[in-house]
C-alpha cells in the first residue's frame, strides 16, 4: 500500500517480460480483491492529449447556457447529451455537477417488443458551437478502449481463466464517457458532488484534472481521500465484475465532495462494459481463490443483474427521472410495479 490510501500499479510492466507481467497481474488481483480501487500509471496516454481533453471540457462548460441546453439530455430518449447542475440523482439526492454523456454512436433500435435496455442505443448530441469536442473524445475513447482491453486480459489470467475470456464474452462493448464539471460551493458543510454509489458495470477509468481532489473511497467503513496522481488514472471495478467472480473481486462505494467556491473541478470517467445483451458468466476460479470469494453484495432495492443492459437501464432510470418520465413512462410504471 502507498501513502495515497490506494495501491499504485504500473501497466507498462505487462510489456517488460514474463516476470514483470506476472507481478502486475498479482498486484492487480490483490488490489481489486482488497480494495476495488487503484491508481494506474504507465498507460501511454500523452500529456498533450490530456491537455486537449481538459481544454475541450472547459471550453464546453464556458459556452452560453443556450448552447449547452441545445443538447440537453431531456431531448434524447437515449440519455445522451448535457445535464445541467442538479439534473442527476444518486441515491435519490441531487448531485451538484453538470456534465455531458457520450456513448457509442449508433442508430436507434426500433423493435417495440425488444428488451427495455435497447432504448439506450442511439446517437449522441454534440454542440454545434464546438466541433472539436467530438474529435478529441473519439481519440480519448480509442486510447482508453485499448487500456481497458489490456487490463481485462490481465485480469483473466490473474483469475485463472484464459487470456481472451472477457473478449469472448463482451461482444461489442457498451462504453460511456462522462465529461463532468463540479462547480464550487460556499456552504459551510461539504456538498454532494456525486453521492455514494457503486458502478453498475465492469470497469471504470477515471481521469481527474491535475491538483483537484474530492474523490473519496470507502475502506473498512470509513471514507478516505483519493487525490489525483499526475499521469495516473483512478481505476475501479463495477458490480458486474463482482458478480462474475462471486465477490472475489469487490465493487466499492465511492463519492465526490464538491470543491469550495470559487474553485471547480473537471473529471472524465470512462466506463468500459459489455454489449447490452451480454451476460457475463460466473468465472470458475481456482480453488485457492474461490475459497476467498465473499459472495455478491445484496441490496434488495438495487439488485445486480447478470445481463449488462438491465444494470445499465436500472442506473439510467434512477439517475435521470426527467428523461425517463418524458420518453419511457412504460418502463417507469413497470419498475414501480415490480
Amino acid at each position: 500500500m502507498s501513502e495515497l490510501n490506494l495501491p499504485v500499479l504500473d501497466l507498462s510492466l505487462l510489456d517488460q517480460g514474463p516476470d514483470a507481467a506476472a507481478r502486475f497481474r498479482d498486484e492487480l488481483r490483490a488490489a481489486t480483491h482488497d480494495v476495488g480501487f487503484f491508481y494506474l500509471t504507465g498507460t501511454g496516454v500523452s500529456p498533450a492529449l490530456e491537455e486537449r481533453l481538459l481544454q475541450a471540457a472547459k471550453d464546453f462548460f464556458a459556452l452560453p447556457e443556450a448552447e449547452k441546453l441545445s443538447i440537453e439530455n431531456v431531448t434524447s430518449p437515449h440519455f445522451r447529451g448535457y445535464t445541467r447542475v442538479g439534473g442527476e440523482l444518486t441515491q435519490g439526492r441531487v448531485d451538484w455537477r453538470e456534465q455531458i454523456d457520450i456513448g457509442p454512436e449508433r442508430e436507434p433500435v426500433t423493435d417495440p417488443d425488444g428488451p427495455g435496455y435497447n432504448r439506450l442505443v442511439g446517437p449522441n448530441l454534440w454542440p454545434a458551437a464546438q466541433p472539436e469536442l467530438q474529435e478529441v473524445v473519439a481519440e480519448w475513447h480509442d486510447h482508453l478502449t485499448g487500456i481497458a482491453r489490456k487490463l481485462l486480459r490481465a485480469w483473466a489470467l490473474a483469475l485463472g481463466a484464459e487470456e481472451q475470456y472477457f473478449d469472448r464474452h463482451f461482444g461489442d462493448p457498451q462504453t460511456l464517457i462522462k465529461i463532468v464539471r463540479y462547480p464550487g460551493k460556499d456552504d459551510p458543510t461539504p456538498q454532494q458532488g456525486v453521492g455514494a454509489h457503486k458502478d453498475s458495470g465492469v470497469l471504470t477509468l477515471l481521469w481527474v484534472e491535475p491538483g483537484k481532489g474530492g474523490l473519496q473511497v470507502e475502506r473498512d467503513g470509513e471514507w478516505v481521500d483519493a487525490p489525483p496522481v499526475s499521469g495516473a488514472f483512478v481505476v475501479n471495478i463495477g458490480e458486474l465484475l463482482e458478480y462474475a467472480t462471486q465477490g472475489y473481486l469487490t465493487a466499492t462505494n465511492h463519492r465526490v465532495i464538491s470543491p469550495r467556491f470559487p474553485d471547480e473541478r473537471i473529471s472524465v470517467p470512462f466506463f468500459f462494459n459489455p454489449a447490452l445483451d451480454a451476460r457475463l458468466p460466473i468465472i470458475e476460479l481456482p480453488a485457492e481463490l474461490a475459497a476467498d470469494a465473499r459472495g455478491v453484495s445484496q441490496d434488495p432495492s438495487n439488485p445486480i443483474h447478470a445481463t449488462y443492459g438491465e444494470n445499465a437501464l436500472k442506473s439510467r432510470l434512477r439517475a435521470h427521472p426527467d428523461v425517463a418520465e418524458r420518453w419511457h413512462p412504460d418502463l417507469v410504471a413497470a419498475r414501480a410495479a415490480s
